[in-house]
This record gives C-alpha cells, sequence and structure tokens, in this order.
C-alpha cells in the first residue's frame, strides 16, 4: 500500500470505558479503520489525563483507573481519511477528534 508523502493524521481522544455497541470503542474504531482498509491504525492508552469536564483520570485512583485516556492515531491520505469521518461523527459521543498535515517518510512492511 502506497500512501502519498503529504498525508493526515487523524487522532481520536476518547476514554477507556466508551463503548460503542456493547464493545470498547477503541477496538471498534481500530477494527473499523481496518475494515475500511486505512494504512494503520494504533490504540494506546494514556496513565494521566482530563478533558473538557476536568475529570482527572490516572491509574493512582483505582475507581478512576477503569477509564484512562485512550488515543486512537490513524495515518492515511486526505481523502481517505474524510472517507472515514463520518463513521466517527457517529461513533464518538464524548471525546476530541484532531486533523493534521503529516510528511510519510517511510511505509513499508518487511519480507516475510
Amino acid at each position: 500500500m502506497k500512501i502519498p508523502a503529504d498525508g493526515k493524521l487523524l487522532r481520536i481522544f476518547i476514554g477507556e470505558a466508551d463503548k460503542w455497541q456493547g464493545r470498547p470503542l477503541y477496538e471498534a474504531i481500530v477494527h473499523l479503520a481496518k475494515k475500511e482498509g486505512m494504512a494503520g491504525a494504533t490504540a494506546i492508552k494514556g496513565f494521566m489525563g482530563f478533558g473538557c469536564k476536568s475529570h482527572m483520570h490516572t491509574t493512582k485512583l483505582l475507581r478512576l483507573s477503569e477509564d484512562l485516556p485512550i488515543v486512537i492515531e490513524i495515518v492515511d491520505s486526505d481523502e481517505k481519511i474524510n472517507k472515514f469521518l463520518p463513521h466517527l461523527d457517529q461513533m464518538v459521543k464524548e471525546g476530541l477528534i484532531t486533523l493534521e498535515k503529516i510528511n510519510v517518510i517511510m511505509y513499508r512492511a518487511g519480507s516475510a
């Protein structure tokens, strides 16, 4: 798969406890990205953070450690990212989504 040198980076900031159709939202987004043929997606779990409601989520508080921050990063072409955005509009009820221009230096798989 080839990504143009001028690609896009989509970042989705959600909580670990967020759900979509009974499953973790981060899992549903990554699986949908794969199904839609996106170049790649990674879900990253944070150990501390807060959002628009200013609730601190941290591994230090047992109760709040069940809803740690998750960031999903998806890299692909402008066209494919824009086609994916309507799905997120339906799925992400609370969170932050950012989009930025990137310069793809390398994207390749190793030989088998």
